[in-house]
């Protein structure tokens, strides 16, 4: 099978458990590419993503790596295939690989929890307000680049809406509803839009108030992604260098912690809701 032109995170993904089952059987590329009957580099080539692999082979690979996680295993059949053309796609050209990476997992993922100090979430943010915070962005974007940009984000959001929604928790500090991006008007609609998504069922948006003596977090947006089974799941940090991606389980414990942390501290949703329709009537 030839090689992908373009290696998608969830081929890595998929290439990287595989390796942790050879490796945690005790076998070698070498040994395992003797057990599937193909050569060494084929192996190699599946585990850094570049080949695509069908679910029987990984099923057959599974079972030579003693794999008895069956969920486990059915999940990982299912990343399966050439890699499928998803609408993030018509912005490989245009955007950063990281952010295509981005909407294919908040694709895939069967539940979302972010945690924000500064910006609003990116899937609740209206195109006024994203616009408004890509200008701020150093170095500048030149204004065709600022609208990719919008309208990627906007699609983004389909995720909660279409077909059975993802559901989404949002832990949001006093701080991101206060910051004002785009002037009173913008910032204003920016928070109404937000409390019309607090009412959308699969949605949650907890706010982080001022006043707390502690803090859980680096400050840097934190996008917990799960997967169908928890070996799957995927943080995303947003930082100025582009977005990274953890799948350790040692970071995947850390983050989750984090959050417990961070969510516990928040207000309930109504004291949530209470407190952005307060800070909106401010402006």
């Amino acid at each position: 099978m030839p090689p992908a032109s373009s290696v998608t995170l969830r081929q890595q993904r998929l290439g990287a458990e595989l390796r942790k089952l050879r490796e945690r059987a005790g076998l070698t590329s070498t040994a395992a590419a003797a057990l599937l009957g193909a050569p060494q580099a084929r192996v190699s080539n599946i585990e850094a993503g570049r080949y695509a692999v069908s679910a029987d082979r990984v099923r057959t690979l599974a079972r030579n790596y003693s794999a008895a996680d069956e969920a486990y295993v059915d999940a990982l059949a299912g990343m399966t295939g050439a890699r499928q053309r998803g609408w993030w796609e018509e912005y490989r050209d245009k955007l950063p690989t990281g952010l295509l990476d981005l909407a294919e997992l908040e694709h895939h993922a069967t539940a979302m929890r972010v945690a924000v100090t500064v910006h609003m979430p990116g899937l609740l943010q209206t195109p006024e307000h994203a616009r408004a915070t890509m200008r701020e962005a150093v170095p500048p974007l030149r204004p065709y680049e600022i609208e990719h940009r919008v309208s990627y984000r906007v699609k983004r959001q389909a995720v909660l809406f279409e077909g059975t929604p993802t559901s989404y928790t949002a832990i949001v500090h006093e701080a991101a509803l206060r910051m004002g991006f785009g002037g009173p008007d913008v910032a204003r609609a920016q928070l109404h839009h937000l409390l019309e998504m607090s009412e959308e069922p699969t949605v949650t948006v907890l706010v982080l108030p001022f006043g707390q003596t502690g803090f859980p977090a680096a400050g840097q947006p934190i996008t917990y992604a799960a997967g169908p089974v928890p070996q799957l799941d995927t943080v995303v940090l947003d930082t100025d260098h582009g977005c990274e991606f953890l799948d350790a389980e040692a970071q995947l414990q850390r983050y989750r912690s984090v959050l417990d942390r961070m969510e516990s501290r928040a207000r309930p949703e109504p004291e949530s809701r209470d407190l952005i329709h307060r800070i909106a009537a401010e402006l």
